[in-house]
């Protein structure tokens, strides 16, 4: 096992009281002896037992703003799929917060040399807790369905949306002066909050020593650059936000979670790496690393992109298009927003949640009705069928599968050459292009990840992944093509099935699987 320091270091939890007024305070993390202990809140969390709260990340919970994560489900349409996975964005994010406090915690108390200090603390468990504040109806399904086809000018990301909901938070609630209050310094501490939560905001100002180093960080100096892989790590993607992720989903998906993220806290350090500080792990845990990505991509491929549960979204993007412009709500300064602008007023975004189906569900208005009819649909189930899974051979945009007017090209050139004389529209299906990866598309993000031995922890190292097991995945993306269609008659279903083959023959795609009772059909190839 790893040495560790033997000393405690202070949690954040005791003294974030401490007011930073003199560098030498926050190096030693001891609040001056005449401040009160702080009385923390207690949350019983399914996944992680107890957690204790710090006065300011309740506050931060206790606003309109966090209790909106109440009522969007973690896993969208999925809960449509698994009935155990009812568990919503809040308990996720507050998860998140404990875990990065734990983290965090964790690197003050083996390396105090890192100087890691209480206002750091409390800004990492704050952006973990709030890093999820942008999320739309459905979750996914809102940034990446439902945005993308009523604004596909605009490249809009729920991480952006995070940030404005947390500056609109802070704004309303008047929460500057108890962060202050903490020993929170603003707005420098303001902005590290939501650069772990979205990178870098903006460039930094003309001749300052960060733009001079190249530093794109503006809250913390590269110093301490390692604290940007707590929350959102861009370099590798080992993070809490999928520790937690990875646990609650399989809690209640009722899948084996084959990653102990317990386990990654005991050998975290942080170590130089081109002059730069990263978190690194032990040589042995490598293994384990690609373990968490394998459960990564299990969970996409039974679970996140379920097929019933990707049209279930499908059907409810459908609705929620059709809804869009006959839904009214009220932002700031007395202006009306729809659906797919509520994202340019965060006071209207803060009244948008999962709530908007029941919304469309239970109407009774005329404009509603097409949208209403879609959602009965997904309630009694009578949903569009998929008609067949293949995968191109090499990687594609989903342009190459659609003809010249946009239209899924299920035309005469795909009609097979014999055993229907059913014909389609291309409006008669639905096409869904999905990318299964290890979270950073086509590359091993293990080749980002640095390691140290047991008799120099300060040195890091790289291992290639022929050093770890000879059965490790040779490509760590693909795609998935699927084709739903949306007339559920037998007769129409068994000739879909046959264009479809045919397409993907057409198409030199990958052979697809058996579909029920055209199998004898399929060409051998």
């Amino acid at each position: 096992g790893e040495r560790t320091h033997s000393g405690r270091g202070a949690s954040p939890l005791q003294d974030s009281n401490l007011r930073p007024t003199a560098e030498q305070d926050l190096a030693k993390h001891a609040a001056p002896p005449h401040l009160p202990s702080i009385c923390h809140k207690v949350f019983n969390d399914p996944i992680h037992g107890h957690i204790e709260m710090h006065p300011l990340l309740v506050r931060i919970i206790d606003t309109p703003q966090f209790q909106r994560l109440r009522y969007i489900k973690q896993l969208g349409g999925t809960y449509f799929v698994f009935p155990g996975a009812c568990h919503n964005r809040f308990e996720h994010s507050i998860g998140v917060g404990h875990l990065a406090g734990r983290l965090v915690q964790a690197l003050n108390e083996r390396q105090p040399e890192l100087l890691i200090s209480p206002r750091d603390m409390l800004c990492v468990q704050i952006a973990g807790l709030c890093h999820d504040l942008g999320h739309g109806p459905f979750s996914h399904m809102f940034d990446g369905m439902f945005i993308p086809k009523m604004r596909p000018d605009y490249k809009w990301k729920h991480e952006m949306a995070s940030v404005q909901m947390f500056d609109h938070m802070v704004k309303v609630n008047s929460l500057e002066p108890v962060m202050k209050e903490h020993g929170l310094v603003l707005p420098t501490d303001l902005l590290f909050i939501k650069e772990q939560i979205a990178g870098p905001l903006d460039p930094p100002h003309p001749g300052t020593a960060n733009q001079m180093e190249g530093w794109p960080y503006q809250g913390r100096s590269e110093e301490k650059g390692f604290l940007y892989e707590i929350v959102a790590n861009k370099r590798n993607g080992i993070d809490v936000d999928k520790w937690d992720y990875f646990a609650r989903d399989c809690y209640h998906l009722g899948i084996q979670n084959n990653f102990d993220y317990r386990r990654f806290l005991k050998f975290a350090r942080v170590c130089e790496v081109d002059n730069k500080k990263h978190i690194c792990t032990r040589d042995k845990e490598v293994g384990n690393l690609y373990d968490m990505f394998h459960t990564r991509n299990c969970l996409h491929r039974r679970a996140y992109q379920h097929k019933v549960g990707n049209i279930i979204e499908t059907m409810i993007t459908e609705a929620l298009e059709k809804a869009d412009k006959h839904i009214k709500i009220l932002g700031s300064g007395g202006k009306i927003f729809s659906i797919s602008t509520a994202i340019d007023d965060m006071e209207a975004y803060t009244k948008l949640t999962d709530h908007v189906f029941e919304q469309i569900l239970y109407s009774s208005s005329k404009e509603l009705a097409e949208a209403r009819a879609i959602l009965n649909n997904v309630v009694v189930r009578k949903l569009y069928k998929c008609v067949g899974q293949t995968q191109p051979k090499r990687p594609l945009d989903i342009t190459m599968v659609r003809d010249s007017e946009g239209d899924l090209c299920f035309t005469m050139a795909s009609q097979p050459r014999s055993g229907t004389d059913v014909t389609f529209q291309g409006e008669d299906f639905v096409i869904s292009v999905i990318d299964m990866d290890y979270g950073m598309k086509e590359k091993n993000p293990i080749n980002n990840v640095r390691f140290y031995c047991k008799n120099d922890p300060s040195k890091a190292i790289k291992i290639r992944k022929n050093q770890v097991s000879q059965l490790l995945p040779e490509k760590f993306a693909e795609q998935l093509i699927r084709v739903y269609c949306k007339r559920t008659d037998a007769k129409s279903l068994e000739a879909a099935k046959k264009y479809f083959v045919q397409w993907c023959i057409n198409k030199d795609f990958i052979k697809p699987q058996c579909c029920g009772q055209i199998g004898e059909w399929i060409p051998r190839r």
